[in-house]
Formats: structure tokens, C-alpha cells, sequence
């Protein structure tokens, strides 16, 4: 008689876990099924999301300086307290308040992994250019440039110019927003603190407290909009998909990078150069650009901080009087801003000529 066998004892299945790690590892399985060429590929092909990295890192470094150089060039914030805060608030902001921004930039244009890391790639390598002239100027304005270059080297009937009207608009309002909210608040504040008839060192602790407070705001702001700048023409494909949250991750992960690595080079533009700030005014330039950019953040068009901080500074120095406003550098400032989209425009519509 042939001995018996037991039946093989089944294991229990479990089901498949769903939480941020299983969402990850899926992500990556994604990109590398979604990247992998056959018999091989380039980078390009290999490594689509370095693009959004590489611009992320480029506008922490250039941005950081829109929300904390004021405070820090008049010596009421530590340098280390900026970069700490900034951090912190730059990717609440994109997790809470990334997602409309992300969805206008993605309706630009049609985009695949491989176009999108030419946008980000070119309007990244115009942004550390003028970061490394001490320019403060606008990633909206270079990712825009790109996308359209982008667009007109390879599918100019897909470029969406109604679309463009809207963001462009936006960009021409954000300055002169903040301009006008600087001119109204420097006078209401100015008079309700002379109200609180604070002794010196009081008032100084007042005006650090506060432009630390007004500090983070514009933390939370430059997230919640600029997130899209980084991720945006991504948005909708591989590895995330339509998952915000995680393309904000990223994306406000990237801009972080650039704040704690490289951000000191631009905060005394803005914060000196421009315009000589004392405490007072640093707290009204901040609240000017960061409520102008977090309204423009819900409407759901991705602008540029550092326009917005400029046109609060050029808001005082018109309150205190135009003779206090540098004029050769507020110049070079608009040939940065003018130059950047131009710029970042021929990039990209050489690379995807050379790569698509």
C-alpha cells in the first residue's frame, strides 16, 4: 500500500497592502515599464523625472530668496532659520494647495515623458544660469517658455494659446498685485504699530515675530504655486498618474533640495539691492508678494514669486519715494525676466528637435 501524501497546507493570502510605501513601489515599477526602451535606450529615455529634479533644485535656490531675503538682508532672520521654515512650509504648501496649478500647466500642451524632461530640462538650465548672476527671476515664465518651444518643434497646432492668454495675464498682474497691495499696506501697518506705542527693543521683537510669521506664509505660497512649475507637465503620466499628492512629494522634495543647497546666492538682490529695507518694510514686501501668489494659487495659475516680491519692494520704494529704488538693478531684473522665457524657449525647441 502506498504511503499517503497530506495535501500541501494552503497559505492564508493577504490582501495587497495600499498604503504610501505599496503606492511608491508601484510608482517606480511604473516609470521603468513606462521608460524601458527596448534592446537598451539613452538616458533621456531612462531617466524622465531628472528634468523635474534638476528645475525643483533651481527654483528652491532661486525662489527661497522671494520669501525670507528681506528679513534676512535686514538682519532680523538667521540665514539657517530662513532655510529651515522655508523648507518646511514650501512643501506644506505644495501638498495642500499644488493641485490646480499642476492641472493648468499640464493643459498647455500635450506631453510625454520624454518631451516633459526637455521642458523642465531647458527652463532648469536657464533658471541656474541667472541663479548664478544673482537674477531673481521667474520659473513660471522659463517653464511656459519651454513648453511652448517645445510645442512649436514638434506639434504647433497642439499648443493651446487661449490657455497661454490666461497664464501671461497672470504674470503681468502678479508685480503690479503686489505693488498695489504694498501701497496699501505699508501705510495701514505703519500706522497700527505707531498706535501700539511699542518701546524699541518691543517693537523689534514684534517686527522679527512677524516676519517670520509673513516669512512662512510666503513659504506656504511659493509651494502651493510653484509646485506646478516642477511637476506639472508630468502631471497625468507615469509614475503618478493623476495622484497629486504624490507629484507635489516630489515636486515640493525637489524645491526643498534647492533652498537648503544653494539659496544664499539671491537674497541680497532682492532684500539690498533693490531697494534699501529696513524691518518694517521687509514684513510689508512679504505679505504683499505672498498674498498676491497665493491668490493667483487658487485661481489656479502658476506665477512667479519673485515678480511678485519685486513689484512689493518697487510698491514701498514708490510710498517712500522713487529716488529710493535702485534703478540699474531693477533693469537688470526686467532683462532677466524678459530674457528667461526667450531663453528657455530656444532650449527646449532645440533639444526637441535634437532628441524627438
Amino acid at each position: 500500500m502506498p504511503p499517503t501524501t497530506s495535501a500541501p497546507t494552503s497559505l492564508p493570502t493577504t490582501a495587497p497592502s495600499t498604503g504610501p510605501a505599496a503606492r511608491l513601489a508601484e510608482a517606480a515599477s511604473d516609470v521603468a515599464a513606462a521608460t524601458a526602451p527596448a534592446g537598451g535606450g539613452s538616458i533621456v529615455e531612462m531617466y524622465p523625472l531628472l528634468g523635474g529634479v534638476w528645475l525643483g533644485w533651481a527654483l528652491g535656490a532661486n525662489d527661497a530668496s522671494n520669501v525670507f531675503g528681506t528679513a534676512v538682508a535686514s538682519r532680523m532672520v538667521r540665514f539657517r532659520t530662513a532655510v529651515m521654515l522655508s523648507s518646511v512650509f514650501v512643501l506644506a504648501g505644495a501638498l495642500v494647495g499644488g493641485a490646480a496649478g499642476m492641472k493648468t500647466l499640464s493643459g498647455l500642451a500635450e506631453q510625454s515623458l520624454r518631451s516633459a524632461l526637455v521642458v523642465t530640462a531647458a527652463a532648469a538650465a536657464i533658471v541656474t544660469l541667472m541663479t548664478a548672476l544673482k537674477l531673481p527671476v521667474s520659473t513660471s515664465q522659463g517653464v511656459v517658455g519651454a513648453i511652448l518651444g517645445m510645442g512649436l518643434a514638434t506639434d504647433p497646432a497642439g499648443v493651446r494659446w487661449g490657455l497661454l492668454v490666461k497664464v501671461v495675464l497672470a504674470w503681468v498682474s502678479a508685480p503690479i498685485g503686489a505693488a498695489v497691495v504694498a501701497m496699501v499696506l505699508y501705510p495701514l501697518l505703519g500706522r497700527l504699530l505707531d498706535a501700539m506705542r511699542l518701546s524699541l527693543v518691543r517693537r523689534s521683537q514684534v517686527l522679527k515675530a512677524a516676519l517670520i510669521v509673513s516669512g512662512s506664509y510666503g513659504a506656504y505660497a511659493l509651494g502651493a504655486n510653484n509646485v506646478a512649475n516642477v511637476v506639472g507637465v508630468f502631471y497625468g503620466s507615469a509614475p503618478f498618474g493623476e495622484d497629486a499628492g504624490l507629484w507635489a512629494l516630489l515636486g515640493g522634495g525637489a524645491i526643498m533640495l534647492g533652498i537648503v543647497t544653494f539659496s544664499r546666492r539671491v537674497m541680497f538682490t532682492v532684500g539690498r539691492s533693490l531697494v534699501q529695507l529696513d524691518a518694517f518694510s521687509a514684513l510689508v514686501a512679504v505679505l504683499s508678494q505672498a498674498t498676491t501668489v497665493l491668490v493667483l494659487a487658487y485661481v489656479g495659475v502658476p506665477v512667479s514669486t519673485s515678480t511678485a516680491i519685486v513689484g512689493g519692494v518697487l510698491g514701498i520704494g514708490m510710498v517712500k519715494g522713487v529716488r529710493t529704488i535702485n534703478l540699474p538693478t531693477l533693469l537688470r531684473i526686467l532683462s532677466g525676466w524678459v530674457s528667461t522665457p526667450l531663453l528657455a524657449g530656444l532650449a527646449a525647441f532645440a533639444l526637441a528637435r535634437l532628441l524627438l
